[in-house]
């Protein structure tokens, strides 16, 4: 439990520093220039999100549960998960009404990813994974609030296309076989 714990520190503080202290972060550019603080920045995400990976595979085999899952509630997850693809996928696109009308897709996409996960995973490993997520998006999202909205640029609904297209195939890529292989569980159950 604990790999998996340091490596959510790790992961989650590295896309926390500009919520928590935007000075400090500033005052890492202007050390070390805006290139060379991004590849640390990619760097450390990358070595927390391998040793949070690896840290849920140890902490799954213990088999914990903490609660147990209502049944029904994984056709919500089923749900919840498409809008969390088509928003996670907007968020790395060029503006389209998507981006105008939900800010922050990618936080909100973590917070449908993580909630649903919730509905469906009791086990300690999966709660404390899934939780930390939840908590931490809903946090950022409060955060991001607090600063100013930038210049919107002109939105184009080929980029919202995009999304939905991108976002439904990797839906069914995940119900089809992708999630079963990736994670070792089948979403149909």
């Amino acid at each position: 439990m604990a790999v998996l714990v340091l490596g959510l520190i790790i992961f989650i503080g590295v896309h926390s520093l500009r919520a928590v202290s935007p000075e400090g972060r500033a005052a890492m550019i202007g050390r070390l220039g805006e290139g060379p603080y991004k590849g640390l920045y990619s760097l450390a995400a990358l070595a927390g999100f391998a040793i949070l990976i690896w840290g849920f595979s140890l902490a799954s085999a213990d088999g914990d549960i903490l609660y147990v899952p209502v049944s029904g509630l994984r056709h919500v997850t089923e749900g919840l998960m498409l809008p969390a693809l088509i928003l996670a996928v907007a968020s790395g696109l060029p503006p389209g009404y998507i981006r105008r009308f939900v800010r922050h897709p990618l936080l909100i996409a973590t917070i449908l990813w993580s909630a649903a996960h919730l509905l469906v995973n009791g086990e300690v490993a999966a709660v404390i994974l899934f939780g930390a997520f939840l908590a931490w998006a809903v946090l950022d999202l409060a955060a991001q609030r607090r600063r100013p909205a930038g210049v919107p640029a002109r939105p184009s609904l080929v980029y919202d296309a995009v999304a939905v297209v991108v976002g439904a195939g990797l839906y069914g890529a995940l119900v089809w076989r992708l999630h079963l292989w990736a994670f070792g569980v089948s979403p149909l159950g």
